[in-house]
């Protein structure tokens, strides 16, 4: 089951610690500026279920897997950047 979340604006909190974080910014939040949100959950509706446990947002593990192929890690390094790093975030 998708209930579809969306990531128009970056939570005002996190853009400050980014900002503090990364003063001139990088590559994954530049990509951001650029480009807006590149995939939206509510692209993915058809491909799920109506029953059984909500699922991961999909749009957030698209983005995971662009980041992933960016930076070259393996998925084990993928996995531990969505825990750590700000500028992956995907949560509001």
């Amino acid at each position: 089951m998708l209930t579809p979340e969306y990531f128009d604006e970056i939570p005002e909190m996190t853009a400050e610690v980014a900002n503090a974080i990364f003063p001139k910014g990088n590559k994954l939040m530049k990509l951001r500026d650029e480009l807006g949100v590149v995939f939206e959950d509510s692209e993915f509706v058809r491909l799920y279920s109506n029953k059984g446990q909500p699922a991961v947002s999909p749009s957030c593990l698209a983005m995971a897997t662009v980041l992933q192929f960016m930076e070259n890690l393996t998925d084990r390094e993928t996995a531990n950047a969505v825990k750590t790093r700000i500028d992956w975030s995907c949560q509001t």
